[in-house]
């Protein structure tokens, strides 16, 4: 397999796949319902602090865990190739200490390999799992089987299996795989949602390929989004590393409560931060692939952004909480259901949007053809909208363009602004708005650049100059601006002076 890392700012997003010779592993993975049972383990009791001078409360003793839930955690061992293109690099490129001599090309050609020409690369990578039935069906991540020709599944008992990838879904990064086998060992499902924050979790996998690996920690927060995928990830303090993705993470009970999956690293190894999907959206992803062999994931038809302050300030929100609509597509479930780009989502089906990603993860897992109730926001006023939720994988049409005004204009944000003709509506496929020609002062300060078409302020579609000065002249301490920039729509906020 090979590395996988993502990158938000300076922090790398390292998926947990064990070093081969394809590199790190990304893992991502899911659970189903099992029988076993496993003695509770005495864990501190929920209470208030302890007063100064009270006795400490003992740490919990995971051996029972380990020793009754360790041998239904598997290592897993894949093989495979991926199409790889030839630019210069690696042991033959730019890393050559003979790439500069002028021989070197000749060689190069010489031997066949041409710049850019495909081949294929052997993979090589290991990760854990867990069996979740006695008949072998094993849970681990989509990425610890990408690619893979062949994959092997080794037991604690030495025992070695040819496994068949069932089915496994990249967006939730959860994979089932089965073996011949029966009577296997299995582990126990938690069922539903009462992980706490400070509670005590144990790991149990194969960092670096060191089989049945126990580490411990507590769980630091939950709903945690990451950049890679819209699950909201169980965040923890345990220590997993490169092979422990698609192992098992407990709670004090021996039950399953997720599947370790990533870290937040600059190094590629453990610094603090672990992540695990939760045990309750891989047992939803696991029972369709399951039943059909495939995931369907729903979608509403919406681009999101996060509200701030600044967002908040301009469509008078309380709090700045909720998910900003900045698109929405045509003839999409959004569409149909009359959401607007402008409107700010706070809650669907009575549950809290706090941050923006929140939307997409519960959409996300959400099936196809469900109806749902969004609390909305719109131009200052609370209102509900009742959407049918579509198909991922549905298709939906472009705009069609329409005629608008001709006019300049200097404004108080700083923008000179002109409607577009009708060959640059035809060329962009934008129906209606203002082409920025000229950002300057608070709007150049937000990130508002030449070349961009506003399309709304503070929500209200605007098609002139006369209705850009109104909005801004009602405005108070900051407006929002939807601005198209190529293919995307953005939210921008705006202070004003």
């Amino acid at each position: 397999m090979s590395t996988s890392t993502l990158k938000r700012a300076a922090v790398a997003v390292a998926v947990l796949g064990v070093v081969g010779v394809g590199g790190a592993v990304a893992v991502k993975q899911n659970a189903a319902v099992a029988a076993a049972t496993v003695p509770a383990v005495a864990a501190a009791p929920a209470a208030a602090p302890a007063p100064v001078g009270a006795p400490a409360i003992a740490l919990p003793d995971f051996s029972v865990i380990a020793a009754h839930n360790g041998p239904a955690v598997v290592n897993i061992n894949v093989t495979g190739s991926t199409k790889t293109a030839y630019d210069g690099d690696g042991p033959q490129g730019r890393n050559d200490p003979f790439a500069d001599d002028p021989f070197y090309e000749f060689f190069r050609r010489f031997q066949g390999q041409q710049r850019g020409q495909q081949r294929q690369a052997p993979t090589h990578g290991l990760g854990s799992g867990f069996i979740i039935s006695p008949d072998g069906i094993i849970l681990t991540n989509a990425h610890v089987v990408r690619d893979a020709s062949e994959v092997v599944v080794k037991l604690t008992d030495r025992r070695e299996f040819r496994a068949k990838v069932l089915g496994s879904d990249p967006q939730s990064d959860v994979a089932v795989l089965k073996i011949d086998a029966k009577n296997l060992p299995v582990v126990p499902l938690a069922k539903g949602n009462d992980l706490k924050v400070g509670e005590w979790v144990l790991a149990i996998g194969s960092p670096y390929g060191l089989d049945n690996t126990v580490t411990a920690g507590v769980v630091s927060a939950k709903g945690r989004s990451l950049p890679d995928g819209n699950v909201p990830f169980i965040q923890t303090d345990v220590a997993v590393n490169p092979g422990n993705s698609g192992g098992p993470l407990f709670n004090t009970r021996g039950e399953v409560v997720g599947i370790n999956s990533q870290i937040y690293s600059q190094t590629g190894g453990y610094q603090g931060l672990s992540f695990a999907i939760p045990i309750d959206v891989a047992t939803k992803i696991k029972n369709m692939i399951v039943a059909t062999g495939k995931v369907v994931h729903a979608k509403l038809g919406v681009t999101v952004q996060e509200v701030n302050q600044g967002f908040a300030d301009s469509f008078n929100l309380a709090t700045p909480e909720g998910a900003l609509v900045s698109n929405v597509e045509r003839g999409g479930p959004a569409d149909k259901a009359g959401l607007k780009a402008g409107d700010v989502i706070l809650a669907l089906n009575g549950q809290k949007i706090v941050s923006s990603a929140d939307l997409p993860s519960t959409v996300g897992l959400s099936t196809p053809g469900e109806k749902i109730t969004l609390n909305v926001w719109r131009q200052g006023k609370p209102m509900q909208v009742t959407a049918t939720l579509g198909n991922a994988n549905d298709k939906v049409a472009r705009e069609d363009a329409a005629p608008a005004d001709q006019a300049s204009a200097k404004l108080r944000l700083g923008l000179s602004l002109r409607p577009l003709d009708p060959s640059e509506r035809r060329e962009s496929g934008i129906g209606s708005g203002l082409l920025i020609q000229d950002a300057g002062g608070a709007a150049a300060n937000a990130g508002v650049q030449p070349g961009d078409v506003l399309l709304s302020v503070n929500g209200r579609p605007v098609n002139s100059i006369d209705q850009v000065r109104e909005v801004v002249g009602k405005a108070g301490k900051s407006v929002a601006l939807l601005i198209q920039r190529g293919d995307d729509k953005i939210f921008i906020p705006v202070r004003l002076g």
